[in-house]
């Protein structure tokens, strides 16, 4: 007599690539955007590169875009820092300024990779614009106010915004020559070599004064 197959215990499987799916989803895509681009980035390949469904890749992002977006909303390093006073070196900012390079530490893997995707897809895709606009923004004020604190004498604000935009420049050509460098097998900046950029910005704000 033929007995019929049990039932598989489909919902617990589901369940198990369901609680994982989304952030290999997005694990992929991060990795493909950052490789290909957004455009020549297929979704069968983030698919595939997450082992998972086609169908699960649109029950969680509907569309290519949502992927981005939510890559955006949820990974991008923009975290404030809130408490400056760790950082600040009384009378001296340049070394203040390397202090918060260093909490910051946009020159970690996942940032870097994060960044590549932010001024690729920046000049086509306004969520990513807005966050391009959010990190800049954040970094410049905590930067103004990481200046205020470790300046000898006071400085006008004008002179403060300025150079607060200048290291934040710094900050990131610094990190995306870093992965470049890493990438080519070439040294990286050393801790001597980003203390002179804030040596230099430190030495404007005070002839600016």
């Amino acid at each position: 007599m033929h007995k019929p197959k049990p039932r598989r215990s489909g919902r617990r499987r589901s369940a198990k690539i369901d609680g994982d799916a989304r952030q290999l989803i997005l694990d992929a895509a991060e990795k493909l955007f950052a490789a290909q681009g957004f455009d020549a980035t297929a979704t069968a390949a983030i698919a595939a590169a997450a082992s998972v469904p086609k169908g699960l890749v649109f029950y969680y992002f509907p569309t290519k875009e949502s992927i981005l977006s939510t890559l955006m909303s949820e990974r991008v390093p923009v975290a404030p820092i809130e408490d400056i006073d760790t950082l600040v070196a009384r009378g001296d900012p340049a070394t203040s300024l390397v202090n918060l390079d260093a909490a910051v530490n946009l020159r970690d893997h996942h940032s870097s990779v994060l960044r590549v995707i932010l001024w690729r897809e920046a000049d086509t895709h306004p969520d990513v614009r807005r966050q391009v606009r959010r990190l800049r923004d954040q970094l410049l004020d905590v930067t103004i106010r990481v200046l205020q604190a470790s300046a000898p004498a006071p400085v006008r604000p004008g002179t403060l915004r300025a150079c607060a935009a200048a290291w934040v420049s710094a900050m990131l050509t610094i990190s995306s020559t870093d992965r470049l460098h890493a990438l080519d097998g070439l040294p990286l900046p050393t801790t001597e070599e980003i203390l002179n950029v804030a040596r230099v910005v430190a030495a404007g704000m005070a002839q600016m004064g």
